[in-house]
């Protein structure tokens, strides 16, 4: 009988254990904490949410907390754009801090469209990218001759063969027959008249809004097409100082066959025998020893030399982060007394004056200069 006892205590105090437990995992706690990133700023508007139940969730406040009731064994999930999400077990405790990382793939993947950001994998409109890799690997006088060839959809085109010749850009084609067909230049989120006194060295990116989804936001003024251009701006860290430096050559390869003085005095005297203007036929003989002029020669036979050089140096903390840039580019064209000088300084400046308000200030200073032909025209009077 004392064996049967025995044997109910135990089964007694099995089942009240059992219960206890049970209580205790259904029992719910109060979590709180804050979200932050690696540098330390709060994270404003980030998902916890309890995993399994996606209808007991919450979002940081302006100052990254959160609070949020949840059983005493769940699992919450932190989650942010452009963040990676996390997972954090309550186990008990009621206070979770959590760190969240950059999700560098998850970055790539944006797209900046008018005065937002959107994934690409949720763009339904075409649009085309430019890294400053890309641009920098051929040095040009002019950014938008970088360009050529990089962008599908994109016609660039140069309206003359001076170093400053204005270039057109179409997106897609021209839209119309009496209006302007230029496409809207957005640099740092300013429309502006042209982009041809921006430095490509000064460039992060450039992204190109083709059809009517992406440049909706801009209303008419997109409709031939949006450039919106990122310039490079200071970031959190030591001071880092960039410096280069291209020199490069250009050269007539070929030119249009001329006739030599005896060959075209004898043209002249097929034409015109009466001996009016080259003297009598007999005479032809004297212009084998006369030596010629080759104006092909004399206005496009120089070697062109083209110098660029570019100095930057950004850096900054977390509240404020600078950045300033000079480039100089020299072009001596192989035309005769054509060149082109451009000078380009950039100076950018952001700061976190308080948790609400950012002070931003970006300016450009650009200056050029033009070597002239117009004096050559002497030369044909």
């Amino acid at each position: 009988m004392s064996n049967k006892m025995q044997t109910m205590r135990t089964t007694l105090l099995t089942l009240l254990v059992a219960l206890i437990s049970l209580s205790v995992s259904a029992q719910n706690v109060t979590v709180k904490g804050t979200v932050k990133d690696k540098t330390g700023e709060t994270v404003i508007g980030a998902s916890v949410v309890e995993k399994g139940n996606t209808s007991n969730g919450t979002i940081t406040d302006i100052d990254g907390n959160y609070t949020l009731n949840v059983p005493a064994n769940a699992i919450i999930v932190f989650s942010y754009v452009g963040m990676t999400t996390q997972e954090a077990s309550v186990m008990g405790k009621t206070h979770i801090d959590i760190v969240m990382e950059d999700d560098a793939q998850a970055l790539e993947e944006v797209v900046v469209i008018g005065y937002g950001t959107v994934s690409k994998r949720d763009l339904t409109g075409s649009v085309s990218s430019v890294s400053s890799e890309q641009l920098t690997a051929v040095p040009v006088t002019n950014v938008s001759e970088a360009l050529t060839g990089k962008l599908a959809g994109v016609s660039i085109t140069t309206t003359e063969g001076s170093p400053d010749a204005d270039i057109k850009i179409r997106v897609r084609g021209g839209g119309s027959l009496s209006q302007d067909n230029s496409p809207l230049y957005i640099v740092d989120g300013f429309p502006v008249s042209s982009i041809s006194d921006i430095a490509s060295s000064d460039i992060e990116s450039i992204d190109v809004l083709k059809d009517a989804s992406s440049t909706a936001i801009y209303g008419a003024r997109g409709a031939n097409g949006v450039i919106i251009i990122t310039t490079k701006s200071g970031s959190e860290g030591k001071t880092q100082v960039n410096l280069g430096a291209s020199v490069g050559m250009r050269k007539r390869i070929d030119a249009v066959g001329v006739l030599n003085p005896y060959e075209y005095v004898m043209w002249q005297q097929e034409l015109n025998q009466d001996g009016t203007y080259y003297g009598a036929y007999d005479d032809l003989d004297i212009y084998k020893s006369m030596e010629g002029t080759d104006y092909q020669e004399e206005l496009f036979g120089r070697t062109g030399i083209q110098q660029q050089y570019n100095l930057s140096v950004s850096g900054g903390t977390k509240e404020t982060k600078y950045s300033v840039s000079m480039s100089r580019n020299d072009e001596k064209s192989i035309m005769v007394n054509s060149g082109y000088e451009r000078n380009n300084i950039t100076a950018k400046l952001q700061t976190q004056l308080n948790k609400w308000l950012t002070f931003d200030f970006n300016n450009r200073f650009s200056g050029q200069r033009r070597s002239s032909v117009a004096g050559l025209t002497k030369i044909f009077d």
